[in-house]
């Protein structure tokens, strides 16, 4: 009788130990499986993690900066070829003289790919001869034509020179109107007077600033700041300028023949996983395609540390508030 209940007793410990690791295994397939979804839906095109700014909108991290490029022409090319390439975010500008071709080539290619026009992130930025009460509302429905779109989805005072505040007014009224997305502020770290001043008046407060941002000037001061007004950063010159050595750097070298990736891959992957937006601009098709094929590695502690341990603040613009506003005092631009 004792072998009996023995038996039976062992049996029923084996059946709730395979119930149990079952479950278990359930639960761990279960969260597996969850974490794959929540990935799978912070994740756009080519593998683009999306950054929830602080209004709830969502905008793909990374993007296409149209800086220089030589005329719309151009400029479509390359917009046309970064989109099917999987870019989702065209970062462009007024003073650029290519929304034009911004506007053309996403056209084209959600007509070639049925890709909704609400799934591509497009920037632009007002120039200060644009800014003011009774100015910068008139300069939104003519980027609104040029770019041939019912809607912007992140709008940049470009320099912090003119009625910025009369600006950021009429911005303001145009987000409540549904024609901007998100709000920002472009290369207001120039010094704390315009920063201050636009916080102050601001209702509605930035929901992104874009500023000089690469390893050898990492901005720490900057995104402090910004960070404690829940400001997301977003970085030009994300591989440094010109001859600046970032491309050629022999840190970012070793880093990168460990991944079998390019220095300019490798910088824009510490962009990345950093937390910042990041725009690398470019005409070239294969520079396009280089650029964006970072989703597929990770950068390790130690390399993220050798990385940050590039930074001594070397910025390439390094105009004064007082130098910035001359200059930009002195141009307009034409529609």
């Amino acid at each position: 009788m004792k072998k009996t209940v023995a038996l039976i007793l062992s049996a029923s410990a084996a059946l709730m130990l395979a119930g149990c690791n079952n479950a278990k295994s359930a639960a761990k397939s279960g969260a597996s499986s969850a974490q794959n979804t929540a990935e799978a839906e912070n994740t756009g095109a080519a593998g683009v993690p999306f950054i929830t700014l602080s209004n709830g909108v969502r905008m793909p991290q990374f993007g296409l900066g149209t800086y220089a490029q030589p005329s719309d022409e151009v400029c479509y090319e390359s917009t046309l070829t970064a989109l099917r390439d999987g870019y989702r975010h065209i970062d462009t500008a007024h003073a650029y003289y290519d929304e034009r071709g911004v506007g053309r080539a996403v056209r084209q290619f959600c007509e070639e790919s049925g890709v909704a026009r609400s799934e591509i992130w497009i920037t632009s930025k007002l120039w200060p001869s644009e800014y003011g009460e009774g100015i910068t509302a008139e300069a939104i429905d003519k980027m609104l034509s040029r770019l041939q779109i019912d809607y912007i989805d992140l709008l940049y005072v470009h320099q912090p020179a003119g009625d910025f505040v009369g600006a950021w007014k009429e911005m303001e009224r145009a987000y409540e109107a549904g024609k901007i997305r998100a709000l920002g502020i472009s290369n207001f770290d120039v010094d704390d007077e315009p920063f201050d001043m636009i916080m102050e008046a601001a209702i509605i407060k930035p929901h992104v600033a874009q500023i000089e941002m690469h390893p050898y000037a990492q901005r720490k001061a900057f995104r402090e700041k910004a960070a404690a007004h829940g400001i997301t950063i977003e970085g030009w010159f994300p591989l440094g300028h010109g001859d600046s050595g970032l491309l050629s750097d022999s840190t970012i070298r070793a880093i990168g023949e460990a991944h079998g990736k390019t220095n300019a891959q490798i910088i824009l992957r510490w962009h990345i996983q950093e937390g910042f937006s990041t725009i690398p601009g470019s005409k070239n098709p294969d520079h396009i395609k280089e650029n964006i094929s970072i989703f597929d590695f990770s950068l390790n502690d130690e390399e993220m540390a050798a990385m940050r341990a590039l930074d001594g603040e070397r910025r390439f613009w390094n105009a004064t508030y007082e130098q910035t506003k001359q200059f930009v005092n002195t141009l307009r631009v034409d529609d």
